[in-house]
């Protein structure tokens, strides 16, 4: 998917994005994501599957964390597909599976 499709997605937000408490966590989450998106693409141009594997683990876990769950399941997917050492065609659409809807997310609460 392009940019020019991701952006006729709808964007993604935080179920905690609203809450004075953690609205600067979140925002600090979402700020960082385009360095997390950047070492997906590399890794997976590089076909480092178990980096790229541990890498999807992370983000999974932090993106529930921070209220983004449904980042979760394309983390996870891309995770298992590493872990199982699957098809690298099959690792790196769920890599770019992962990087589309990561580029949905965004602060604050939909308008």
């Amino acid at each position: 998917m392009s940019e020019t499709t991701c952006a006729t997605q709808p964007p993604i937000y935080s179920a905690f994005g609203v809450d004075p408490d953690l609205a600067d966590l979140v925002d600090l989450y979402v700020e960082e994501m385009p360095e997390r998106i950047a070492s997906v693409q590399q890794l997976r141009d590089a076909k480092n599957w178990p980096d790229l594997g541990r890498l999807a683990h992370q983000i999974k876990g932090s993106a529930g964390s921070y209220g983004f769950d449904e980042i979760t399941p394309f983390a996870y997917r891309l995770e298992q597909a590493a872990k199982d050492s699957e098809p690298p065609a099959e690792i790196e659409q769920a890599a770019d599976e992962l990087v589309e809807i990561c580029l949905r997310a965004r602060t604050g609460a939909p308008q």
